[in-house]
């Protein structure tokens, strides 16, 4: 007979892998915003694992495609991949994924998972804004490491471009996350063996 245990952890591991496969397809993809500045759906992808699977498992789906972009599968923007670009001038953004994808879960899951619909939105508000802002901090860091750049120049470069965008995601992480969180859930407690 297979345990609940088991059976749980067997599901973390498929939606993890589920999740680091979304990552991997979304990646690549970039949307033209007004002003010509492109928005990756990246970090769509990489909210959505935390607020899916909560921060450690957010976090582990984020780490397996950043390995996966290192070894070189073309999953990163414009259908790339390496350790040179992970490890390249924009790679902090790239491993920043991970804290990203973590922090969101760990606050949305903690404070916001079990509140009624308006609360539980505004903890997954300020679950992805609290990973964007640690995302951007590794990334900029990294960013002015590589290139030598000032703060005032990177952050014009790498991070106040990208804001109207990341709102945009996040606004489709609430309206996508919230629906897939209930199904995943109703999933769960479907399968789980009589006792």
């Amino acid at each position: 007979m297979i345990s609940r245990n088991s059976l749980s952890n067997t599901r973390n591991l498929v939606l993890c892998a589920m999740c680091a496969a979304i990552t991997c397809i979304l990646a690549p993809l970039s949307i033209p915003l007004a002003g010509g500045v492109p928005v990756s759906l990246a970090t769509f992808a990489v909210m959505l694992s935390g607020v899916l699977l909560g921060g450690p498992l957010g976090a582990l789906s984020q780490l397996i495609y950043v390995l996966l972009a290192a070894v070189g599968l073309p999953v990163l923007a414009g259908w790339t991949g390496g350790l040179g670009i992970v490890l390249g001038m924009t790679g902090g953004y790239i491993i920043g994924y991970i804290p990203c994808a973590w922090l969101t879960g760990l606050i949305y899951k903690k404070y916001g998972k079990t509140a009624k619909k308006p609360v539980k939105i505004l903890f997954m508000i300020l679950g992805m804004t609290a990973g964007n802002i640690v995302l951007y901090v590794i990334g900029t860091a990294w960013f002015m490491f590589i290139t030598e750049m000032t703060l005032e120049a990177s952050l014009a470069a790498c991070v106040i471009p990208f804001i109207p965008g990341n709102i945009i995601k996040m606004a489709a992480v609430i309206i996508i996350g919230l629906p897939v969180e209930n199904a995943i859930r109703r999933t769960a407690y479907a399968n789980e063996p009589a006792v």
